[in-house]
């Protein structure tokens, strides 16, 4: 008998020391039906005698039968408020156990280049079905990974570069913003100022996007507005910053909470009320946003809907739906509190 080979064992290796084609191994591991059982019993019996393992990812690809669903996680940060991937990391777990799927998490070193190599890795290890992305931003390299080699996915977060084949569910920042902005309007605010994210960020951009569909409609000045990191020092030196103008803002919309709080300090550093001098919204609807006093008013996203969808939309792919790739554009919630209406104000008499 020859001897057992070392390293990785291939199919051709198992057909020749079953007496078979390659062809046939592949039939006895995937197709058994179509093989004599004294011959597929043979094929095993090679199968476990050299310890082959078949790649179970390229099995997956063809069968689509691992009810495997990966997801990459980022870590949460100490200096940002809002665990919105935390929150959303559960629904879609439960979504996808729901639908028959079992959710597992991938690690991966920062930017598109280290988690694009997490997914082949994890294509080579293990049987996985489909992906769902987070944080979609134009050109993404990993949609044309994912696409090459043929894996489905879907991404919570549209396509910015307005590809209708991809599979998608977002919330509509843009009018989050625009309904934040309208709020504070409706209080008597003219001087209104904007906090966002970095250029870089397309859902930054599309969040701008809706204070300044708001304030030009009013015919307000857009002048008071200032782009930075998402933490909480730089929302405070940046609300210092816009609160030291000639004309300063009396409200600030800020692209998320962590942003918010941080202006919230900076008014506290200054001895101003939030709500009352300066008004301030943020956008996630962060656990803290109901802690802090006076309460933060701001947008909360359906995380529920979108976990519930996005399966779906794996669930449709994975059917080989003819249909359009589904495109769910949902809708925040202002949940008002106090940080944007006025307080009682101290008695004069």
């Amino acid at each position: 008998m020859a001897p057992v080979p070392h390293g990785h064992v291939t199919l051709a290796q198992v057909a020749q020391r079953a007496g078979v084609s390659a062809q046939s191994v592949s039939n006895a591991l995937n197709n058994p039906d179509r093989l004599a059982p004294e011959t597929r019993k043979r094929i095993l019996a090679a199968v476990e005698e050299l310890g082959y393992e078949p790649n179970l990812s390229a099995r997956a690809l063809r069968n689509r039968s691992s009810s495997l669903i990966a997801f990459k996680m980022r870590p949460s940060r100490p200096d940002k408020a809002s665990l919105l991937m935390d929150d959303f990391l559960y629904v879609l777990n439960a979504a996808a156990v729901e639908a028959g799927y079992h959710l597992i998490l991938c690690h991966a070193e920062d930017g598109p280049a280290g988690e694009i190599k997490a997914y082949r890795d994890l294509l080579k290890k293990t049987s996985i079905d489909a992906f769902v992305l987070a944080e979609t931003h134009h050109n993404d390299d990993r949609v044309a990974a994912l696409r090459s080699w043929g894996v489905p996915f879907a991404s919570f977060g549209r396509s910015w570069d307005g590809d209708d084949s991809l599979a998608w569910v977002d919330v509509d920042g843009r009018a989050g913003t625009r309904a934040a902005t309208d709020h504070v309007a409706a209080q008597g605010h003219t001087r209104i100022g904007h906090l966002g994210w970095l250029a870089e960020s397309e859902l930054g951009q599309d969040r701008r996007a809706g204070w300044l569909d708001a304030c030009r409609e009013r015919k307000l000045e857009t002048d008071l507005q200032a782009a930075v990191v998402d933490s909480l020092e730089a929302g405070c030196q940046a609300a210092h910053r816009m609160l030291d103008a000639s004309r300063p803002a009396t409200a600030l919309v800020c692209a998320s909470d962590t942003l918010a709080l941080g202006v919230m300090r900076a008014l506290h550093e200054r001895g101003l009320r939030p709500g009352v001098d300066v008004a301030i919204t943020g956008y996630d609807d962060s656990p803290t946003a109901a802690l802090v006093s006076p309460g933060l008013t701001t947008l909360r996203q359906p995380i529920d809907e979108v976990g519930r969808q996005l399966i779906q939309a794996i669930d449709n792919l994975m059917a080989g739906d003819p249909r359009t790739p589904q495109h769910v554009l949902l809708a925040p919630e202002l949940v008002v509190r106090g940080s944007s209406l006025p307080g009682p104000r101290p008695r004069t008499s």
